[in-house]
This record gives C-alpha cells, sequence and structure tokens, in this order.
C-alpha cells in the first residue's frame, strides 16, 4: 500500500512567539549539514515504498535559499512517485517570487500551504509575525500565474485580545483571497514557547467557542471536512487525510512523527543527536487496541467520521464491540448514520472531552 511522506525543515528567518515546532533562525552552515544527514536518514530509513503524497513543513521550508531547495528536492528523488497524488510545500508569503515557484513547479510540487495567519495588526505583534493584505493578494495571484491554483491558507484566531470582530473581519480578508483550503488553529500557549515565558493567558473558552462558531457560520459554504480544515470540495489535503485515517507514513528530519509497520516514532529534536545520525527518540509498538484507540481519536476529527464496514475490515472487530458507543448515542454526543460514526457537528467543540469517553 502507498504510504505518505513527511519531510521537516526546521529552519525560519524570524521564530513566531507561539510555536513549540523543532526549529532554529537559519544559519547556511547548519543548513548543509541538515541536508546531508536528511539524505542520510531518507537512505537508511527508508523501505523502497510507492509514495502517495509528501508534504515539506517546519519550521518555514521557504526559508532556505533557492540553491538548497534544489539540493533538497534532490535528495527527494530517493522515493518511488510515479503514482504521487500530492507534493505540499509550506512557504511564508515574504518568500514567495518567481523564481522559487519556477523551482517548485519543475520539481513537480503541486499544493502550497501559506502561512499568514491574521491581517490584524494587534494580532500579528502578538505574534510575532508580518503579514500584509496586498502583499499575499499579489503574492496568490503570481502563484496561479505559475499555476498552483491549490493553495492553503492558515488562520489563527482566540488571540488575548481579539473580538469578534476582529476574527470576522480576518475572515472576510482571508475569504476574498479565495483560497482552495483554509487551515483554522485556535491559539493554544505551549511550554518552552516565549508566550509561555512572559505566562500569556489564554482568552475565556466561551469566546474560544463563539470564535470556533463563528468560522463554521463564515465558512458554511466550504467542505468542512475535519474539525480545523474546511476546503472547496476536491481541495481537500490528500496527506492530511492519510493521518486522521489512521494510515502509515514517514517522517523524515528533525522532531519528525512517523507511523510505518505498527511502529509510531518521534525523531529527536536535539540537532547534535540527528547530525550524528541517531534519528529516532521515541518509539511506540502498538497492538491491536492501541491501534483501534488511534482509529477512534484520529478518525472521529473527520466531520464524516469512521465507517462502520471499513473499521470491520481493517480490525476483524466491531467498532461497537470493542467500544461501548451506546451511551454516547443516547446524549446525542455521537450520530450513526449512513454506515458511520461520527461526532454531533452540535458538540465538535468538545470533541477532546467525547474521545475521552470512548477510551
Amino acid at each position: 500500500m502507498a504510504k505518505s511522506v513527511y519531510i521537516h525543515i526546521p529552519f525560519c528567518k524570524n521564530i513566531c512567539s507561539y510555536c513549540d515546532f523543532c526549529k532554529f533562525l537559519y544559519n547556511e552552515k547548519w543548513v548543509g549539514a541538515y541536508l546531508t544527514a536528511l539524505k542520510r536518514e531518507i537512505k537508511d530509513r527508508y523501505m523502497d515504498d510507492d509514495i502517495s503524497t509528501i508534504y515539506i513543513g517546519g519550521g518555514t521550508p521557504s526559508a532556505l535559499s533557492c540553491d538548497e531547495i534544489k539540493r533538497l528536492m534532490e535528495i527527494i528523488k530517493a522515493f518511488k512517485t510515479d503514482n504521487l497524488k500530492e507534493f505540499t510545500f509550506e512557504c511564508n508569503l515574504s518568500d514567495i517570487n518567481k523564481e522559487l515557484l519556477v523551482l517548485l513547479k519543475y520539481y513537480k510540487v503541486n499544493r502550497l500551504s501559506i502561512g499568514i495567519e491574521s491581517f490584524n495588526k494587534k494580532n500579528l505583534e502578538f505574534m510575532e509575525r508580518s503579514a500584509d493584505y496586498k502583499e499575499a493578494k499579489d503574492k496568490i495571484k503570481l502563484c496561479h500565474e505559475y499555476g498552483f491554483n491549490n493553495i492553503n491558507i492558515d488562520l489563527m484566531y482566540a488571540i488575548p485580545g481579539e473580538t469578534l470582530k476582529d476574527l470576522k473581519k480576518d475572515l472576510d480578508l482571508f475569504m476574498s483571497l479565495n483560497p482552495t483550503h483554509i487551515s483554522t488553529y485556535s491559539l493554544i500557549i505551549e511550554e518552552h514557547t516565549k508566550l509561555d515565558n512572559i505566562k500569556a493567558q489564554v482568552i475565556a473558552e466561551e469566546l474560544d467557542y463563539e470564535m470556533f462558531e463563528l468560522i463554521r457560520k463564515r465558512l458554511k459554504d466550504a467542505h468542512h471536512y475535519e474539525i480545523s480544515n474546511f476546503a472547496i470540495k476536491g481541495y481537500e489535503s490528500i496527506h492530511n487525510l492519510a493521518y486522521w485515517n489512521n494510515e502509515e507514513y514517514y517522517g523524515f528530519g528533525l522532531g519528525a512523527a512517523g507511523y510505518i509497520d505498527d511502529i509510531r516514532y518521534e525523531n529527536t529534536k536535539n540537532l547534535k543527536e540527528y547530525l550524528l545520525g541517531n534519528y529516532v527518540k521515541n518509539k511506540e509498538i502498538l497492538g491491536k487496541k492501541e491501534k483501534m484507540d488511534y482509529e477512534i481519536m484520529l478518525g472521529l476529527r473527520k466531520l464524516e467520521g469512521i465507517n462502520i464496514k471499513k473499521f470491520k475490515e481493517k480490525y476483524d472487530e466491531d467498532i461497537e464491540s470493542v467500544y461501548n458507543l451506546e451511551p454516547l448515542f443516547k446524549n446525542k454526543d455521537l450520530i450513526k448514520k449512513k454506515g458511520f460514526i461520527y461526532i454531533n457537528p452540535s458538540k465538535l467543540y468538545v470533541m477532546n472531552e467525547i474521545l475521552i469517553k470512548i477510551i
């Protein structure tokens, strides 16, 4: 069965206040050493599987120079990609130019994911980011001119001090860019981030809920296919669906996670260790029950939920025999309809509480 590949590029030109991903400020010397180690990791751990999707994330992959991106793309040629369906490259607005787009097109990238987050000045200052609406409009137009029509843009909300009116304005501006996909994220203050260090406080849960509902309402014409993701029909992220369908995938690079041959693993976040070839930090060997638990936790993130028949075919178990779902059907946390089990759309906001009840 074809597998997906995630590749982590941990370099950024600027460190955002909320980011807890594995990242460093761009350093040309480190990039060279890192790409050498990445090539070695792929050579050591890739098992000649047919690859259906590739996702290059970060960090900020577009922080690399065009020569460095070229070198990265040549490394990726190690994969069998005859049946590649989707190839995503993450980038920042300021890095998008003709040279980059020509290069990505040459190497068969067919989907861009652009981290905008907000156009609100206060929000951007809080996140230590920059974004300009006119620049976004011009850059996305340029992407279209070079044949990139499958474009995701990221929106972050629930920023301290943000109002529903602020969010509505951001949503209107995002929608006017006519993206094919929008990923929305409520701000979480993670450990070891700048926001954690300054003891920033999250907004009230009630307002966070109102913002979540405002997004759903404003994007009602899009296909809301996963709790945080909205797309024009046909432009859903094939790569991310592989995660939510609990399919196997490779994770290469610093801090990357993967799931291969019933083993979930996480790579080291220590650059020195990674450069020495000590890639994997943690491994979890999954038994049948653990695999089914992941199927529940990931599958119920999708609004269509879990296909009852496919669950049975995959695990030779009836989902309702393994998990006591009847009380959740009764109180309408879960709905069973047309061969699927899914979270009641009116209770999506408390999804984690429902998952805890199941598992």
